[in-house]
């Protein structure tokens, strides 16, 4: 069993995952990850080989990983650092200006994982 990713690897994949999800990368997208990116620089231990776990990765394997990226980063953050990923992963499926099936299902996912901490 692998170790928990950190909030920041956690947050970087599950973004990086959003993005690759309609099979379509677009600039506005790229820099809402950058935000991401710069937000949490020295947090992203190992950019490349981050990048290249998800480049391997098929599309298949996105559901699973997604959803222990949501897991590790929940339990490695604060409920402030939880809704402003929220934010910044809404931003990057609504980017293109045309929400996936796809991408609304991780979303959903995501927003149903945490949605009773937003209402508190």
């Amino acid at each position: 069993m692998s170790s928990p990713m950190s909030r920041s690897v956690a947050g970087y994949h599950m973004l990086m995952i959003l993005s690759a999800v309609d099979g379509r990368f677009n600039g506005k997208e790229d820099k809402i990850i950058r935000q991401f990116m710069e937000e949490n620089l020295g947090q992203l231990p190992d950019l490349e080989s981050e990048m290249d776990i998800i480049s391997a990765m098929k599309s298949e394997d996105y559901a699973l990983h997604f959803n222990t990226a949501m897991n590790d980063f929940y339990m490695d953050s604060t409920l402030d650092q939880r809704n402003h990923f929220l934010d910044m992963a809404t931003r990057l499926v609504a980017a293109d200006k045309q929400i996936s099936k796809r991408e609304n299902l991780f979303l959903n996912e995501l927003y149903n994982a945490w949605e009773y901490e937003r209402e508190i």
